[in-house]
């Protein structure tokens, strides 16, 4: 064969392949689209899953008297919100939440982000405050630390303050029936468990 015509082939099945790139890519991203379309957007992984909640302490947001910080959430198992107060979601999902402040079921601190003091303290006076503690996060930083990508995020913590949940969107009455409350139980009775073998060495 002439060098002529191996320079030939050589150069259709270059051109065949590059021709073929776009396909493979175009089928590809679909398969990646696909995927992300089965995937609900609440339930986004976190790789704070069992790992302890980041090192940080917040002073209260204004008009309350107790802050949050990473050591008020050991001893319990207890909720930690995400909320602001130009946050449209956090309205929705408020009510159910001064519900369950009400009820006792859980402890449910407040992580105020990016919010002004005054906007703040007024969205609580005027829709009520179901948190037991309230951090004040001005910059940003300490949600950044939680990997918040945005308002409202819920997190369930372990008594012995590890993050075992995350909750992304505004909580409804089926995930805190379904999903929140029953996981709140599970740690409980671990907790009650790993305290009666302790007791019991």
């Amino acid at each position: 064969m002439s060098h002529a015509n191996e320079y030939a082939i050589v150069s259709t099945r270059r051109r065949n392949f590059l021709a073929f790139l776009p396909l493979a890519g175009a089928v590809l991203l679909g398969v990646v689209l696909a995927w992300g379309l089965t995937r609900d957007p609440s339930i986004l992984p976190s790789t704070l899953i069992g790992k302890s909640v980041p090192a940080f302490e917040l002073p209260p947001v204004k008009g309350r008297t107790l802050g949050l910080s990473s050591t008020d959430l050991k001893g319990e198992v207890s909720l930690v919100n995400v909320f602001a107060s130009w946050c449209v979601a956090c309205r929705a999902e408020h009510p159910l939440f001064m519900k369950l402040a009400a009820q006792g079921a859980v402890p449910l601190h407040g992580l105020n982000y990016k919010d002004q003091p005054d906007d703040a303290a007024q969205w609580l006076d005027s829709l009520g405050d179901p948190y037991t503690r309230t951090g004040a996060d001005i910059s940003g930083r300490v949600a950044i630390d939680w990997g918040v990508y945005g308002v409202p995020e819920t997190f369930v913590i372990s008594a012995d303050g590890r993050v075992t949940y995350k909750h992304i969107g505004p909580v409804n009455e089926k995930v805190l029936t379904r999903t929140i409350l029953p996981l709140v139980e599970e740690l409980r009775r671990q907790t009650k468990g790993d305290n009666a073998l302790g007791d019991g060495q």
